[in-house]
């Protein structure tokens, strides 16, 4: 069934504004697969901050061309769904990747982080990035660490000078 001229206007808004609010785009082409299976996927996605969604190849080019996101044409030819990430990237693209590792049906096509295109292998890549809280605490353990080894040896040269007085004092009270 065709779809009328508001209708389009209507969906091309909708793919504008999914773009727009979305961290990375993951384009992921789903022949042959079922309503059931494609469920799972949403499902799995929603979970990491993330929406999966069928969408028309037409609308879909129209809607990337306006972001100034160039897709070659096997990028939106056939059955296309894509990946919008709104919370962590890198979540939503671990979520994709978990979510269809059984079904030899969906293959990645490619996508897009922070406007900059990505090839499969790179979508992959960012699927195997750590979770962003994981990140943080990675950085924070990097950034405290000089630090702490600064207190560390600052705080030495008392901490010897306090041994010597209390191996003095014990020796005195042996003696004693």
């Amino acid at each position: 069934m065709a779809l009328t001229k508001q209708r389009k206007d209507e969906v091309l808004a909708i793919y504008q504004d999914w773009l727009k609010r979305s961290q990375a785009v993951i384009l992921v082409e789903y022949t042959g697969a079922k309503m059931k299976d494609l469920d799972s996927i949403r499902a799995k996605i929603r979970e990491s901050g993330g929406e999966f969604h069928v969408v028309k190849n037409t609308l879909a080019r129209r809607a990337f061309a306006d972001h100034g996101m160039n897709l070659s044409e096997e990028s939106l030819a056939r059955s296309t769904a894509v990946s919008f990430a709104f919370a962590d990237p890198a979540a939503t693209a671990k979520a994709l990747s978990d979510a269809t590792k059984s079904m030899e049906f969906v293959k990645v096509k490619g996508g897009f982080l922070a406007g900059q295109a990505l090839n499969t292998a790179q979508v992959k890549a960012l699927a195997d990035l750590p979770p962003l809280p994981v990140v943080r605490a990675q950085l924070l353990g990097t950034l405290q660490a000089p630090a702490g080894k600064l207190v560390r040896t600052i705080a030495e040269p008392a901490r010897s000078l306090a041994s010597v007085f209390r191996a003095y004092s014990e020796q005195a009270q042996a003696a004693a």
